[in-house]
């Protein structure tokens, strides 16, 4: 199912790409990555790496020769109340969460359309369904990825390419540090949570995983909550 088959992991250096690309080596797919840095768990893995920033222009880029799959992992936690961000911020959210990913899927979609199909995996948040204070800008752009995810998966159904998303909520990783860095902020963070804690990476991995992979291959246009319950329950 897994061994013979290539992906393109962008932000695959980091956080939840990173566990992704760790689980897709561990089943035997050929993986590229495109990130900014190359990080030595990265380098060890042996993977195909090339430096690349998505808030440029990527097509000098070099995309594999065959192309089963595409996740994107590149994203942004601005917190703030609204009348104290600034313009520049909704800019860098949208630069980093849609138009990066526009940029990269205007490369790789048209080489997997031709080849007969393939998967694409975006990122999204709780917070667009959920409204939550000081999530304005990052919601906004989340948003925008959500629509950006239905209206591929629409144009590109009858390619049997397919579009996907997942709307994690708090995740341990890199990017969430800052939010998480005690034990009193990540047992309130917990707390907040109808299952009780925060996420990890290998929860939001392997729902990535599963959009990736052959048993979803009749799921499309669909955003996956992976939020500990956060869009939908709320305890008494």
């Amino acid at each position: 199912m897994w061994s013979n088959k290539s992906f393109l992991i962008v932000g695959g250096s980091s956080g939840i790409g990173l566990e992704v690309t760790r689980r897709l080596v561990e089943l035997g797919s050929t993986v590229t990555v495109w990130s900014r840095s190359l990080c030595e768990e990265l380098e060890a893995l042996g993977v195909a790496h090339e430096s690349v920033d998505v808030g440029r222009d990527v097509s000098d880029a070099t995309l594999p020769e065959r192309l089963d799959g595409v996740a994107y992992f590149p994203g942004s936690i601005n917190l703030s109340p609204f009348e104290r961000m600034k313009e520049d911020v909704f800019l860098d959210d949208i630069q980093v969460n849609l138009l990066g990913a526009v940029r990269v899927l205007r490369r790789a979609v048209p080489a997997m359309a031709r080849a007969g199909g393939g998967s694409v995996v975006m990122v999204s948040t709780v917070a667009v369904q959920t409204g939550m204070s000081y999530h304005a800008s990052i919601a906004a752009a989340k948003g925008a990825v959500e629509g950006l995810t239905r209206s591929l998966a629409a144009e590109y159904a009858p390619k049997k390419v397919r579009f996907n998303a997942i709307a994690p909520s708090l995740t341990d990783t890199p990017l969430s540090e800052r939010l998480l860095n005690s034990e009193q902020k990540r047992e309130r963070a917990g707390e907040r949570h109808p299952l009780g804690r925060v996420g990890t990476v290998g929860d939001q991995a392997a729902a990535a995983l599963y959009l990736l992979g052959e048993e979803s291959t009749w799921m499309t246009g669909q955003i996956i909550h992976v939020d500990g319950g956060m869009s939908s329950l709320r305890i008494a």
